[in-house]
């Protein structure tokens, strides 16, 4: 059930992108955009659709949400990818959009890709209530900004010559930012859609992105480079600290599925209707890219 939830939702999605960057001027410059929006997970919009499907709100509506998330999401693996940050030549399987065209165009199809997000947020296909797009766009610009993901991708940069490895807390904090923040905004954004209270699916997030991002490590160590579709042992190779090499292998696992039991505590009020979301969580720490 959830595979097929999480497909259907990559396909809705797909089909949103799709026809909203038909509408764009036929340039290269759209043509790597509609590249860089390709593939992936779609995990971030999934999060969004099913956690509106809990308040009501069905992919028709919550489907621009989702799509704002994926490519702002996607914007950001651009602009990591370029040789001033990870200088990664491998995404999704793929060469990057700064070896498949240049850098100069990498740099401004993030850009495009970063407006297109607030676009989509601002139709009123995405909520009939400006106020109600007004709160999706000011939690995005607060979680993906320097305050969020932008925020915790400097940390990271910073911390590959910082005179001494960051300790655990700072490591959690720095991934809460730049991992963490955007899962945590895909949540929410159901039930802003609906009005509702946050506070539920902001816990469940919470617990998600960083057993996320515990995964993530896990993988960068003991991961299948063909199947992860990037390359592996970058944290390694340049001496980061991460969960793995602070917690050690064995117990980065365990907190990892301790914080997916607590992502799942967090769904109790919803019953058997959050189940997808259930799964989602034990998706994260079994994926192998």
């Amino acid at each position: 059930m959830f595979e097929n939830a999480l497909a259907q939702a990559a396909d809705e999605v797909s089909a949103c992108l799709t026809q909203t960057l038909a509408r764009y001027p036929n340039v290269p410059l759209t043509d790597a955009m509609r590249y860089a929006v390709t593939g992936g997970k779609r995990l971030r919009a999934f999060l969004v659709i099913e956690g509106a499907r809990l308040y009501g709100v069905y992919p028709r509506q919550s489907v621009w949400a989702a799509a704002a998330v994926e490519a702002l999401h996607a914007y950001s693996l651009v602009h990591d990818d370029l040789p001033c940050m990870d200088n990664d030549d491998l995404r999704r399987g793929l060469p990057t959009v700064h070896v498949k065209w240049d850098e100069a165009t990498a740099v401004l199809v993030g850009d495009a890709l970063q407006t297109l997000a607030f676009d989509l947020l601002a139709s009123k296909e995405c909520a009939p209530k400006a106020s109600t797009r007004i709160e999706l766009i000011q939690t995005m610009a607060r979680a993906s900004g320097g305050q969020g993901m932008v925020l915790g991708q400097m940390q990271d940069i910073a911390s590959e010559t910082a005179l001494t490895p960051l300790n655990l807390d700072q490591i959690t904090e720095l991934q809460a930012n730049k991992t963490g923040a955007l899962i945590q905004w895909s949540a929410m954004a159901g039930p802003i859609l609906a009005g509702q209270d946050v506070g539920p699916l902001r816990h469940y997030a919470n617990a998600l992105g960083l057993a996320f991002q515990i995964a993530d490590d896990i993988m960068d160590v003991e991961g299948d480079a063909q199947k992860a579709g990037k390359r592996l042992n970058k944290d390694t190779e340049a001496g980061k600290a991460t969960f793995v090499s602070l917690l050690g292998m064995d117990e980065a696992k365990k907190r990892a599925s301790d914080l997916i039991d607590e992502a799942e505590s967090a769904l109790a009020p919803f019953g058997d209707k959050a189940q997808n979301l259930r799964e989602a969580a034990r998706f994260v720490i079994a994926r192998e890219s």
